[in-house]
C-alpha cells in the first residue's frame, strides 16, 4: 500500500478519504474509535471453527489452515541467489533476534510499532520487525485494515507491502500462506531498564476467535471476560511459549504496549503525591462468584499434590473452598468485582483449558498447606495472586483460597485504552509492576484494623497516580476532542482526593527516576512499619514466592501473625520479573472475602445448610444464655401468664403445628394482661376511642406524576412522529396492556390495588364501572414465574390478529432478571425475561411497545443495551430543582436525604449503626469461624429483640437486669413499638421492618419472636408478620379486623394483600428474599433493620435497593408567610419535650424521632410517649436518667408553640449542616433551655427564648442546605389548618394521608407519618455508604452498578456531584459493558443504532416515588390520545333559514335513488342560503320565504368569530375518511409515494398553456406530475409536451375507478389538508389535482411527493378562492375539447368524452348515506367516497345537469318531523360535481374572495342550468383552524406587521392622502360592504320585503340587508318581482345587457341607495351616463370613493346615489 511517509494509500482519491478519516479516528480520543468507513475493509469476524481447542501457541502455529482441512501445501519463492538464508536473519543477513536487539537502538518510523514475529524453525525466540500500526488490530481485535505494510529491523529496508514479500526476506520458511495473523505474535516494549521485552500477544480476532467458544461455556462469554490471562510477557519471560495453555481467548483486558524510543525510561511512575484516607473509607471485600463445579472436589487419583492452578483439573480455583451444600450450584455465575470484567472466582471449566491464568511453576516449587490451619488459627486464609505465577499449593488446601481479583486489577490497570498508544511516538506507559506493589503496600498500611481492602479503592488509587505522572500528556491528549464529546465529566480529570494514601508517609519526591526492583522491598518494608504488625513484607529475605508462602504458613500456625491483617510477599531477582502475591492473615478481613467468593444464591444456600445440619444449634444455644441472669427460656418460662397459656417449647424443638399455624388463633384474653389502659380491639369502639387523625386516600395522583406521565407520552409521540415508519399511533384505536411484575406475591396484589384504584380499565373502556373489582385487574398483571410464559404468548396471538390495538407491556422492577436465556436453568425462575420480551415475535410486532420501570437502571444501560438514550425518562430529581416545577405538595426522602441526615452533626441521624451490636457480633464471629456471618448476625439481633420484649414487657422479675443483654437501639424499637398503639384511642401503631434475606433465617426468626411473644402474653399488642416472596401476606384475624374497622370495610372476607394496607397496624415486619422485589412499605414504617443485609455483594444496585426500602414520602406544603390571627392554634410540638431532662440525642434515639436533614425544611411531629422506663446505657450519648413520667398535653400548651423551618426535633435545635459559632452557641443554650426546664413549669418563657433564638438563626439556614433539596422559607407560626401535615407514603397512586385534625395528637401514628423511618445499618455498609469519593458523592455511587455488568475499562472517570440522570446513564453507557450471562450481552452490533429496539421505553425514579400511578396515569392518557387521534371535531350546525311557512310538497318519492330532470324542473328553485357557516351573509330574497323570528339573532354576529364560535362535534374516524400528512399506515404506502418502482419525489414539471377571453392574455399554468401518475396524461411523445388530460367515455364504467378528476384548491394546509383519499376511495383509482399558489408549489411538493399539483400562474399569488374555481372549471373545458379532439383525430366519437369534474375542499373527511331501510326511522352511515361518486356518476340523466352536490352534514340533519325530499334544488356548497361542458358560458368570478360559490349558484340557474343536491348524500367537514381560503390578513402598506384596521379605512375619497392598506382591491370592497351595508343601504337595514337590488353578481352587504338576484341576460331565469318595491340597487361592473330600459322596469322607494362599482373614474362615470342614472338617482360630488390602494395597486371605484 505504498512505501511513502506511514505507509500512505497512493491510490484514488476514495482510499485516501478512507485511509484518513480511519487514521483520524484511531486518534480520536474515544476508548473504541470507530472509523467513518472502517465497516468496508475491516475483517469481518470469523466463525468458529473448532468447538473449545485448546492448542497452546505452539500449535496454533504449526495447525496449517484455519479449518479442520489438512494444511495447503505451499511451496516458497526459492531466495534470490548469494542471499542469506539463516533462520533469524534477514536476507541482507542482519540479525532480527529479539535477544540480539533487546538493547540496541531501533529507528522505529511514526505510524509504526515494534512487533514479534513467530519462526516455525524458532520457536524459543521472536524475531523483531516494524509495522504499520493500522494494519493491526486494536485491543478488541478490531479495526486492522486488510493488507500489510512494514519494515525490516536488522537491514532497515522498508515499505514491504505484502506479507508474503516480507516473510521471504525474513527468512521464516514457511509451510503454509504466510498470513500476518499468523505469523505476527506480540507486541514488544521496553521495560524499566530499557531492554525490549515480549510484551502482549496482538489479538487477531479471527485467528484467535476459535477459542471463543470456551468461553462461553463458561460464565464469562464477551469481551470483558473474566479469564483474561495476565500479560505474559510481563511476568515470566523465561518461561517458554511451550508452557502456557491457550489462554488468549479474549483480547480486550491485555495491555497493548507502544514501542517508544529507547531513551525513554519508565520514570513517570515515580511516586505520586498522597493523599489521606478516612479510615473508614474501605469495607468488606470484593465478592465474587462460583460458578458450574463440574467437579467439586480435589481429583481422586493422578495428582497426589492438587493445585488450584493446575490446568489437568477440572476445578476452578475458588473451589478450593467447597461448602458442603454447595455441591450441585447453579450456572449462574455472578460476581461483583469492580475491575475490567474480571471477575476472579469465576468457576470455569477448566476442561476448556481455562483455569491457567498464569504460566504454572516448575514443580519443585510446590507449597504445602499445613494441617489443621482452620482450626489451629480459627481462620482460612485468602491469597490473592498478584505479579507472577503462584507455586503450586499441596496438602490441606481446602483451607486455603486463592483469588485472582488483585491480579485482574493489576492488568486492567496496565491495559492503557488505545487512544494513549497510539498517539504517535507516545511517552505514556502503564504503571510499572514495582509501582503497582508499592502503591498496594501503602493502600494496605492506611486500612484499619477491621476494614476490608476494596479493589475499586485500589484500582482508583493506581489510575490517580498514573494520571498524576502523565498529567501533561493526558491534557494533550484532551485538547483535541470537541467540547460536545467531552462535556464536563469524560474528560479524564484529575481527582482532588483519592481513598488510599496517607500523608504522613515518606515518599521519595516525584522524579523521572524509576522505581528499580532493588528499592521497592525496602520502600515497602518502610511504608509497613508505620502500621507496627498490621501489614508485613516479605521482600529481600525470600528468593521466590514459594519460599514467602512456606514462611507465611509457618508463622500463621506459630500464632506469629495473630495482630497481622496483610502479608505482602515480594520478589525481586536480578534478570527476571518482580513478582508478588499478598495473604490475607486478619480474621475479619479473611471472613468477609471469604463470604464474598460466594455469589448472593449460594452464600444463602449456605446459610440454609448450616441451619438445617444443625451447625448453628451451638451459636443459638451460647445466646440463649444470659450468663449471671440466667437462661432465656427459663425466664420466659416464669413470665407472668395465664396458667392456659401452652407450655413453652424450646426454640430448637418447636412443634410442626406451632410452625404452621404462626400466630393466626391468638389467646383472646391475653391483652387484659397487658395493660389495663388498651382496651380490646374486639370490642365495638365507642366514639372516645376513635381516632381523628387517620383517614385513609386510595387514589391519589401527584402532580409529578401527572408530569412524568406526560413525558412518557411524548416520547411515545416522538417515536410515532419520527420517520423511522416504527409506531404508526394513527392506526390504534385502543390500548391493552400487561404489567410484568417479579415473583413476589405482594407486589403482585399491590400493584392490582394501585391498577383496580387508579380507574385505568374504567378508561380502557375494558370493564363496566360496577362490575371492576380487583379479581378483575388480576387479569392485566402477572408475576415473572413459569405462568408467564402462556400469558405472553397469548398477548403475541391477539397482537397479531388485533393490529389495530396497541399493547403495553409494563416490566416493573426491571432490573430483577436480567439474566440470559442461555445461562439461566429452567427451575432457576430467571432468565424469562430475555426469554419473552427479547423474543423475535415480540421485538418484530409493530403494534407492542415495552414499558421497563425500575428504580436502577444501571444494568440496562450498558454499551449493548437494547434502549437508546432518546427513550429514557428519568424522574424529574430534587437535585436539579425539576420538583419546583410541578406545585408538587410532597418531598421525596431517599438515600441522599438519608445520607445527608448523617451530615448535619447535630442531631441523631437517621441513619445509623448499631455499636454495641456490631461488637457483640464480631466477638461472636471469632468465637464460631466456621458459621456464616449472616447466621451469627440474625441470631445475635434476634436474640436482642427478644430480650428486649422481655424487658419492655414488664413481665420478667428483674427485668431491669435483662437491657446489657440487648442494644439501646434495639431496646428502643421495642419500647416504641409496644408504647404507639397505647396512646391512640384506636390502637394505632407503627411497622419495624426487619430485613433478614435468608429465608431460613427468616422463618426461624419469625417462629422465635413470635414465641417469646405468645409466653409473655403479648399476642394482642403487635403482630409479627413473615414477608416471603412466594407467599401471600398472613396477619392474624384479630389484627385484620382492626384494620376493617379502621379502613372501614364492610365484606366479611377481606383480608389484607398488601403491606400498604397495613397502615398504622403495631408489626413487626420480616422481610425474607435475596433482594427486595418491589414492595412498598406503609407510611407507619418507623424502622428500617437494615443490620443482618449482607456486606459482601457491594453493587450500587444491591445498596441502594435495600436502603429504598426506607423511602418516604413527606407532605411539603406551602406555608403561610403571615402570622395566624389571635387564637388560632399553631402547630404542637410536643410539650413535654422542652422541659424533659433527657439528653435530646438519646431522646430522639429512644423516641425514633431521628431528625430529618438539614434540607429538609419540614415539620417533624415527634413522638411525645415512648419514653424509656429504665436508665439505659446509649452508645451514641452519655447516660442521663430520663423522666419515667409522661405528661398530658393539654391544648392550651399548644398554643404559642411554633416549629423552626429546619427543625428536625420540637426543641429549637438547628440543624444546620455547616454552623458557624454563633449558632453553636445559640444551640447550646436552647439545650440548655429544654433540658433544665421544670417540668411544672410553664412553657411560654422558654417558647420565647427559643423562638427568637430560632428566628434569629433562619437567614444562615439558606446557605446552609446543598444541592439536594430546595430552600425552605422562613419559620412562622402557622394557622392549624396548614400545619397538619398530609403525607403520603405508598409507592404509586395510592396512597393513605392524615387529616387536618385536632392540635391534641394522641395518636402516634398521626405524629410519625410527617417523619421518615430510622435505618439501622451493619457497620462495614454504613462507613462505606457515608463516605464520599473524590467527587464528592457517596462511595458506593461509584461501585460497580450491578453484578451483571463489568467495567469496560480501568481507565474510567469518576460519576460527578453534578451528573443529571441522562449523564449518569451516558456514562454507564459508555463504560460499562455486560457480562455473559447478562441478557444484553447477545446484543452486539458493533456500535451501530439499529441495536436499540425502537419500541422500548425506559421509566427510572427512586424506590418508592411514585412510579406505578405515574404508568398507569400514562396508560390512561395514552387511551385518551389515541382515541382524540381517531377522533375529528367535525362542523355540526342545523341548516339555517327555514321557512316557517314552507310549503309541504313531495316531489320525488323518497326511495328515488336518481333525480328525474323533469321533476327536478318543476320544484321551484330555493334562493335561500341554508349553509351555517354562511349565516352572516346577507340573505337571498326569495318570494315564499319568511323569515323566522331567530333570523334576527344572527345580525350581530360577524364572519371573524366564525371559528369561535361555529358548533362542532368530536366524531370517530370511520375507515372511510380522508387524512392529511400525519396518517401514514402501511396500506398508504404506495399512494403516499413509497412506491418501490419509482424514487420518492420523481416527478416532472409540465407547462400548460392556454388562452381566455376574460385574461385577456396567454395564461400559462404548471403542472407537477409524479412519474406514477403520467398515464393519467397525454403528451406529445413520451417525456414530451404534456398535450392534455385524459379523459374517460361517458359510457366507460369500472368498478374501480372513478371517472371525474378530483380538483381541490388549497392554501395554507400542506400538512392539514385532508389530501390523502386512500382510504376514503376504498382503494379506486382516481385521479386527484391539487391545486395550490405558486409560492407553495415547493412545501406541497414536499408534503405530497405523490400527488400531481395544479400550479396557478404568479399573478394568482394573491387572489382568492374565485381564482383557482375559475381557473379549474376553465382549464377543464379547455381540456374537454382538446380530449374531444384527441378523440376525433383517433377516430372515436367526440361528444362522449366525459365532461364532469368535481371541485372538493380541502377539509372534507368523510362522507355518509342515508339508509331508509332501518327500523327506526332513516338512519346515517359512513359510506366511502367513491361509493358516493359512483352512485352520483351513475345517474342516468346526469348529463341534464349544469351541477349537482350533496348536503352538509348535521348531528340533527334528519331529526325534525319535516318529509325529505332525496334531491332538492338549491345552493350547494364545499362538494360539487360540475358539468364543464353545459355550464360552459357561465363562469366563476375570478376576483371574488367571499361567496363566490352562492354567486356562481345563482348566475348558473338564472341561466336555466338545473342545479341539484343528493340529499342521501352528506359530507362531513374537518373543523381545521389552520390555513384555508377564508383566513386573509388586511395590512398597510407602510409595515408587515398587522395592524388594526377598522372597516371604515378600507375606502377612501379619490385623490386623498390617505393610509393605503396592502390588501387586493376586491377583498377591500367586499369586506367594506359587509360590514357598513346597513349605513350604505340605510332602508334595507332588517327590511326582508324591500331588499336591494342586486344586477348579474351577489355581493354580501352583511346579515342587516336583503339582496335580491336578478340577471340582466336574455331569456335568464328571474324571480317575479311584481309589486315588490327595492331599498336600493347595486351594479357591479354592469355590462352592456344591462340597459336603462332593464333598469325601468323595477320599483324603488323613495332615498333608496344606488351603488355603482366600476374599475376606475371614467368606466364609472361611462355606466352613469350609459344607464341615464342621474335621471332617477341624485348623486353629489362626495360620494365617490375608492378601496384604500395605491394606484398600482389599481383600486376600485364606486358611486352613491339617492333615489330621487
Amino acid at each position: 500500500m505504498g512505501n511513502s511517509y506511514a505507509g500512505q494509500l497512493q491510490t484514488t482519491r476514495f482510499e485516501e478519504v478512507l485511509h484518513n478519516s480511519i487514521e483520524a479516528s484511531l486518534r480520536s480520543n474515544t476508548i473504541v474509535p470507530r472509523p467513518v468507513f472502517s465497516q468496508l475493509y475491516l475483517e469481518t469476524e470469523q466463525s468458529l471453527a473448532h468447538d473449545g481447542r485448546t492448542e497452546n501457541d505452539d500449535e496454533h502455529d504449526e495447525d496449517g489452515s484455519e479449518s479442520n482441512s489438512p494444511p495447503i501445501p505451499y511451496q516458497m519463492k526459492p531466495p534470490p541467489e548469494g542471499c542469506c538464508t539463516t533462520d533469524g536473519f534477514c536476507q541482507a543477513g542482519r540479525d532480527l533476534r529479539l535477544s540480539s536487539l533487546a538493547s540496541d537502538s531501533l529507528d522505529v518510523p511514526p505510524g509504526f510499532m515494534l512487533v514479534g514475529v513467530k519462526s516455525p524453525s524458532l520457536p524459543e525466540t521472536l524475531l523483531v520487525c516494524a509495522v504499520d500500526r493500522r494494519f493491526l488490530p486494536d485491543e478488541r481485535g478490531r479495526n486492522a485494515l486488510l493488507g500489510f505494510s512494514g519494515n525490516c529491523m536488522g537491514c532497515g529496508e522498508k515499505g514491504f507491502r505484502y506479507f508474503t514479500e516480507f516473510s521471504n526476506h525474513i527468512n521464516l520458511k514457511l509451510s503454509t500462506q504466510p498470513k500476518k495473523q499468523k505469523h505476527l505474535k506480540y507486541h514488544l516494549y521496553r521495560n524499566n531498564q530499557g531492554v525490549l521485552v515480549k510484551g502482549a500477544p496482538i489479538c487477531w480476532r479471527g485467528h484467535d476467535g476459535r477459542m471463543r467458544q470456551i468461553v462461553s461455556n463458561s460464565s464469562e462469554g464477551h469481551v470483558t471476560s473474566d479469564e483474561q490471562p495476565p500479560n505474559l510477557a510481563l511476568t515470566h519471560p523465561s518461561h517458554t511459549p511451550g508452557s502456557y495453555t491457550a489462554s488468549h481467548v479474549d483480547p480486550i483486558g491485555l495491555p497493548q504496549i507502544v514501542d517508544v524510543p529507547h531513551s525513554l525510561t519508565n520514570g513517570n511512575h515515580a511516586v505520586p503525591s498522597i493523599t489521606q484516607l478516612p479510615l473508614n473509607q474501605s469495607g468488606p471485600g470484593r465478592p465474587s462468584a462460583t460458578g458450574p463445579h463440574t467437579n467439586a472436589g480435589p481429583p481422586k487419583k493422578r495428582h497426589k499434590g492438587w493445585s488450584p492452578e493446575s490446568s489437568a483439573n477440572s476445578v476452578p480455583e475458588s473451589t478450593v473452598k467447597t461448602p458442603p451444600s454447595s455441591s450441585a450450584l447453579s450456572t449462574l455465575s455472578v460476581s461483583s468485582t469492580v475491575t475490567n470484567g474480571a471477575r476472579s472466582e469465576t468457576a470455569v471449566q477448566l476442561s476448556s483449558s481455562q483455569g491457567s491464568f498464569t504460566p504454572l511453576s516448575p514443580p519443585g516449587l510446590s507449597v504445602t498447606v499445613p494441617d489443621q490451619l482452620l482450626h489451629t488459627c480459627g481462620l482460612q486464609p485468602v491469597i490473592f495472586k498478584g505479579h507472577g505465577p503462584l507455586p503450586q499449593l499441596t496438602g490441606n488446601v481446602s483451607e486455603v483460597l486463592v483469588s485472582s481479583l488483585l491480579q485482574s486489577c493489576y492488568l486492567n490497570s496496565q491495559t492503557l485504552p488505545r487512544v494513549y498508544q497510539h498517539y504517535g511516538p507516545s511517552p505514556i506507559q502503564p504503571l510499572s509492576t514495582e509501582m503497582q506493589i508499592l502503591l498496594t503496600v501503602y493502600y494496605l498500611v492506611q486500612l484499619g484494623p477491621d476494614q476490608v481492602p476494596l479493589i475499586e479503592d485500589l484500582e482508583q488509587i493506581f489510575m490517580r497516580s498514573w494520571r498524576e505522572s502523565h498529567l501533561s500528556e493526558i491534557r494533550q491528549y484532551q485538547q483535541p476532542q470537541p467540547p460536545a464529546s467531552q462535556g464536563r465529566h469524560y474528560g479524564i480529570e484529575t481527582l482532588s482526593t483519592l481513598p488510599g494514601l496517607p500523608h504522613h508517609l515518606s515518599l521519595p519526591p516525584q522524579s523521572q527516576q524509576p522505581l528499580t526492583p532493588t528499592q521497592l522491598p525496602w520502600l515497602a518494608q518502610l511504608a509497613a512499619s508505620s502500621c507496627g504488625e498490621g501489614v508485613v513484607v516479605l521482600g529481600e529475605q525470600v528468593t521466590s514466592l514459594a519460599q514467602g508462602l512456606r514462611q507465611t504458613f509457618s508463622r500463621i500456625m506459630e500464632g506469629r501473625l495473630e495482630n497481622t491483617n496483610f502479608v505482602v510477599i515480594i520478589v525481586t531477582s536480578p534478570g527476571q520479573e518482580t513478582q508478588s502475591c499478598v495473604v490475607v492473615t486478619g480474621k475479619h478481613q479473611c471472613r468477609a472475602l471469604a463470604e464474598s467468593m460466594y455469589s448472593p444464591c449460594e452464600g444463602l444456600r449456605e446459610i440454609n445448610h448450616q441451619l438445617s445440619t444443625g451447625v448453628a444449634q451451638e451459636l443459638i444455644h451460647y445466646c440463649n444464655s444470659l450468663g449471671q441472669d440466667g437462661d432465656m427460656d427459663s425466664l420466659l418460662d416464669s413470665a407472668t401468664v395465664d396458667s392456659n397459656e401452652p407450655s413453652p417449647l424450646s426454640s430448637s424443638q418447636e412443634s410442626t403445628e406451632e410452625r404452621s399455624l404462626k400466630n393466626t388463633h391468638s389467646p383472646k384474653d391475653s391483652h387484659t394482661q397487658y395493660s389495663k389502659d388498651s382496651p380490646s380491639p374486639k370490642e365495638a369502639p365507642s366514639p372516645k376511642d376513635s381516632c381523628l387523625e387517620y383517614s385513609v386516600e386510595w387514589r391519589e395522583v401527584r402532580p409529578i406524576q401527572l408530569a412524568v406521565a406526560r413525558k412518557l407520552l411524548s416520547h411515545v409521540c416522538a417515536i410515532a412522529d419520527s420517520s423511522t415508519q416504527n409506531l404508526d399511533l394513527g392506526s390504534f384505536d385502543r390500548v391493552s396492556f400487561l404489567i410484568l411484575v417479579p415473583p413476589s406475591e405482594v407486589t403482585f396484589q399491590q400493584t392490582v390495588l394501585h391498577l383496580w384504584s387508579s380507574g385505568v380499565l374504567q378508561e380502557l373502556g375494558g370493564l363496566d364501572q360496577e362490575c371492576v373489582s380487583q379479581r378483575d385487574a388480576e387479569r392485566y398483571v402477572v408475576k415473572m414465574d413459569q405462568s408467564v410464559q402462556a400469558r405472553i404468548d397469548s398477548l403475541i396471538q391477539e397482537a397479531h390478529s388485533n393490529s389495530y390495538t396497541l399493547y403495553i407491556l409494563v416490566h416493573d422492577h426491571a432490573h430483577w432478571d436480567i439474566s440470559s436465556t442461555s445461562y439461566s436453568s429452567s427451575d432457576s425462575g430467571l432468565g424469562l425475561v430475555d426469554q419473552l420480551l427479547n423474543s423475535r415475535q415480540i421485538r418484530d410486532a409493530p403494534n407492542i411497545l415495552i414499558l421497563h420501570v425500575t428504580s436502577f437502571p444501571f444494568a440496562l444501560q450498558t454499551q449493548y443495551t437494547r434502549i437508546s438514550p432518546y427513550n429514557e425518562i428519568h424522574w424529574p430529581s430534587a437535585f436539579s430543582n425539576d420538583v419546583d416545577l410541578y406545585h408538587e405538595r410532597t418531598r421525596y426522602f431517599g438515600v441522599s436525604e438519608l445520607l445527608e441526615s448523617t451530615r448535619s452533626g447535630s442531631s441523631l441521624p437517621l441513619m445509623r449503626y448499631d455499636s454495641s451490636f456490631e461488637s457483640m457480633v464480631s466477638a461472636l464471629e471469632e468465637r464460631f469461624p466456621k458459621l456464616h456471618s449472616a447466621v451469627i448476625r440474625t441470631t445475635v439481633l434476634i436474640q436482642h429483640y427478644c430480650v428486649a420484649l422481655m424487658a419492655a414487657s414488664g413481665r420478667i422479675s428483674g427485668s431491669h437486669n435483662l437491657h446489657k443483654h440487648t442494644s439501646v437501639e434495639t431496646l428502643e424499637i421495642i419500647q416504641s413499638l409496644l408504647t404507639a398503639a397505647q396512646q391512640c384511642p384506636a390502637h394505632h401503631g407503627h411497622m419495624v421492618l426487619l430485613r433478614i434475606p435468608s429465608l431460613a433465617l427468616a422463618a426461624w426468626a419469625h417462629r422465635r419472636l413470635s414465641r417469646v411473644r405468645r409466653q409473655l402474653g403479648l399476642e394482642e399488642n403487635f403482630e409479627i408478620i413473615l414477608g416471603n416472596p412466594s407467599q401471600a401476606l398472613n396477619i392474624g384475624q384479630s389484627f385484620t379486623d382492626q384494620i376493617k374497622t379502621w379502613l372501614k370495610i364492610q365484606d366479611a372476607d377481606w383480608v389484607p394483600h398488601t403491606y400498604l394496607e397495613l397502615e398504622a397496624l403495631p408489626c413487626i415486619l420480616i422481610l425474607s428474599g435475596a433482594e427486595p422485589l418491589g414492595e412498598s412499605m406503609p407510611r407507619s414504617l418507623k424502622y428500617c433493620d437494615l443490620r443482618v443485609i449482607s456486606c459482601s455483594y457491594l453493587h450500587r444496585t444491591t445498596l441502594e435497593q435495600e436502603l429504598g426500602l426506607a423511602a418516604y414520602l413527606v407532605r411539603a406544603e406551602s406555608r403561610s408567610p403571615h402570622n395566624p390571627g389571635p387564637g388560632s392554634d399553631l402547630l404542637e410540638s410536643d410539650a413535654e419535650k422542652l422541659s424533659s431532662t433527657d439528653n435530646e440525642e438519646e431522646e430522639g434515639q429512644e423516641n425514633g424521632d431521628s431528625p430529618l436533614s438539614s434540607s429538609q425544611p419540614l415539620q417533624s411531629c415527634p413522638d411525645s410517649g415512648a419514653l424509656d422506663p429504665f436508665p439505659a446505657q446509649s452508645n451514641t450519648s452519655p447516660n442521663v436518667q430520663k423522666n419515667t413520667m409522661d405528661t398530658i398535653q393539654s391544648p392550651s400548651r399548644t398554643q404559642l408553640q411554633t416549629q423552626p423551618s429546619s427543625q428536625s426535633f420540637s426543641y429549637p435545635q438547628p440543624s444546620l449542616h455547616h454552623q458557624t459559632q454563633p449558632q453553636v452557641q445559640s444551640y447550646s443554650q436552647a439545650q440548655t433551655i429544654s433540658q433544665l426546664q421544670p417540668q411544672s413549669q410553664c412553657q411560654n418563657q422558654s417558647l420565647s427564648q427559643t423562638n427568637s433564638q430560632t428566628h434569629s438563626q433562619t437567614v444562615p439556614q439558606h446557605q446552609s442546605l446543598s444541592q439536594m433539596q430546595i430552600p425552605h422559607p422562613q419559620p412562622q407560626p402557622l394557622p392549624q389548618a396548614q400545619s397538619r401535615r398530609q403525607h403520603s407514603k405508598s409507592t404509586s397512586s395510592g396512597s393513605l394521608s392524615p387529616r387536618a385534625s385536632s392540635p391534641h395528637l394522641s395518636c402516634s401514628w398521626a405524629r410519625g407519618v410527617c417523619r421518615p423511618p430510622s435505618v439501622l445499618l451493619p457497620r462495614a455498609l454504613y462507613d462505606i455508604i457515608t463516605a464520599s469519593d473524590s467527587s464528592g458523592l457517596p462511595r458506593c455511587t461509584s461501585f460497580l452498578p450491578h453484578m451483571s455488568v463489568a467495567w469496560a475499562s480501568s481507565f474510567r472517570p469518576l460519576l460527578s456531584k453534578m451528573m443529571t440522570c441522562t449523564e449518569q446513564s451516558l456514562y454507564y453507557r459508555q463504560w460499562t459493558v455486560p457480562r455473559s450471562f447478562h441478557m444484553d450481552s447477545s446484543n452486539r452490533t458493533e456500535g451501530r443504532s439499529d441495536n436499540f429496539h425502537p419500541r422500548r421505553l425506559l421509566l427510572s425514579g427512586p424506590p418508592q416515588v411514585g412510579k406505578t400511578g405515574a404508568y398507569l396515569h400514562f396508560l390512561g392518557i395514552l387511551s385518551r390520545m389515541l382515541i382524540r387521534l381517531m377522533e375529528v371535531d367535525i362542523y355540526d350546525d342545523e341548516d339555517i333559514n327555514f321557512s316557517t311557512q314552507a310549503e309541504e310538497v313531495q316531489y320525488n318519492p323518497p326511495s328515488a335513488s336518481w333525480p328525474s330532470p323533469d321533476i327536478m324542473r318543476t320544484m321551484p328553485f330555493d334562493y335561500t342560503i341554508h349553509d351555517p357557516k354562511y349565516d352572516d351573509i346577507s340573505t337571498v330574497y326569495c318570494p315564499g320565504y319568511k323569515p323566522g323570528a331567530d333570523d334576527r339573532h344572527k345580525n350581530a354576529v360577524r364572519q371573524e368569530d366564525v371559528y369561535l364560535r361555529r358548533r362542532t362535534s368530536r366524531i370517530k374516524l370511520s375507515k372511510y375518511a380522508a387524512y392529511n400528512t400525519y396518517h401514514h399506515c402501511e396500506q398508504c404506502h404506495q399512494y403516499l409515494g413509497f412506491n418501490p418502482r419509482y424514487q420518492m419525489y420523481e416527478s416532472t414539471l409540465h407547462a400548460f398553456t392556454f388562452t381566455h377571453l376574460l385574461l385577456g392574455e396567454e395564461i400559462q399554468l404548471y403542472f407537477i406530475i409524479p412519474k406514477s401518475k403520467e398515464h393519467y396524461f397525454s403528451f406529445s411523445q413520451p417525456g414530451g409536451q404534456l398535450e392534455s388530460m385524459r379523459l374517460p367515455l361517458t359510457s366507460d364504467w369500472s368498478p374501480d375507478c372513478i371517472k371525474s378528476p378530483i380538483f381541490t384548491p388549497t392554501t395554507g394546509r400542506h400538512e392539514h389538508g385532508l389530501f390523502n383519499l386512500y382510504h376514503a376511495m376504498d382503494g379506486a383509482s382516481h385521479l386527484h389535482i391539487l391545486v395550490v399558489k405558486e409560492y407553495e408549489m415547493a412545501v406541497y411538493k414536499k408534503y405530497w411527493p405523490n400527488h400531481i399539483m395544479l400550479v396557478l400562474p404568479t399573478v394568482f399569488n394573491g387572489a382568492g378562492i374565485g381564482a383557482a374555481h375559475f381557473l379549474i372549471k376553465e382549464l377543464s373545458y379547455h381540456n374537454l375539447e382538446l380530449e374531444r379532439s384527441r378523440r376525433l383525430e383517433g377516430g372515436g366519437p367526440a361528444g362522449e368524452v366525459w365532461p364532469f369534474i368535481i371541485l372538493a375542499d380541502d377539509s372534507c373527511v368523510m362522507w355518509n348515506s342515508v339508509d331508509l331501510d332501518a327500523r327506526n326511522g332513516p338512519v346515517e352511515h359512513a359510506v366511502s367516497l367513491k361509493q358516493v361518486l359512483q352512485h352520483m356518476e351513475a345517474c342516468p340523466d346526469l348529463a341534464h345537469y349544469g351541477l349537482c352536490g350533496i348536503r352538509k352534514w348535521s348531528s340533527r340533519g334528519l331529526t325534525g318531523n319535516k318529509q325529505r325530499e332525496p334531491f332538492s334544488r338549491g345552493h350547494l356548497h364545499d362538494f360539487l360535481l360540475l358539468n364543464v361542458d353545459r355550464s360552459q358560458n357561465i363562469q366563476y368570478d375570478q376576483n371574488r374572495f367571499t361567496c363566490h360559490d352562492v354567486d356562481f349558484t345563482l348566475r348558473l340557474h338564472s341561466a336555466g342550468l338545473l342545479v341539484c343536491r343528493f340529499n342521501n348524500f352528506s359530507v362531513m367537514k374537518k373543523q381545521i383552524a389552520i390555513g384555508g381560503y377564508r383566513t386573509f390578513i388586511i395590512k398597510t402598506k407602510m409595515t408587515d406587521v398587522p395592524t388594526s384596521v377598522g372597516p371604515l379605512q378600507y375606502i377612501c375619497a379619490p385623490d386623498s392622502k390617505h393610509l393605503f392598506l396592502a390588501t387586493p382591491a376586491q377583498l377591500l370592497l367586499e369586506k367594506y360592504l359587509q360590514h357598513t351595508s346597513q349605513k350604505l343601504f340605510p332602508l334595507s337595514n332588517n327590511n326582508y320585503t324591500h331588499p336591494v337590488l342586486s344586477v348579474d353578481c351577489y355581493l354580501n352587504l352583511g346579515p342587516e340587508v336583503t339582496v335580491c338576484f336578478v340577471s340582466s341576460r336574455p331569456h335568464s331565469v328571474n324571480i317575479s318581482t311584481t309589486g315588490l318595491l327595492f331599498s336600493g340597487l347595486l351594479l357591479c361592473f354592469a355590462d352592456s345587457f344591462v340597459t336603462p330600459g332593464f333598469l325601468k322596469k323595477f320599483t324603488f322607494l323613495k332615498g333608496a341607495t344606488l351603488c355603482v362599482i366600476s374599475a376606475d373614474r371614467s368606466s364609472l362615470r361611462q355606466t352613469v351616463g350609459r344607464l341615464e342614472l342621474e335621471e332617477e338617482w341624485r348623486f353629489r360630488l362626495s360620494d365617490e370613493f375608492q378601496t384604500a390602494n395605491a394606484k398600482e395597486d389599481r383600486p376600485l371605484f364606486f358611486l352613491t346615489g339617492k333615489h330621487i
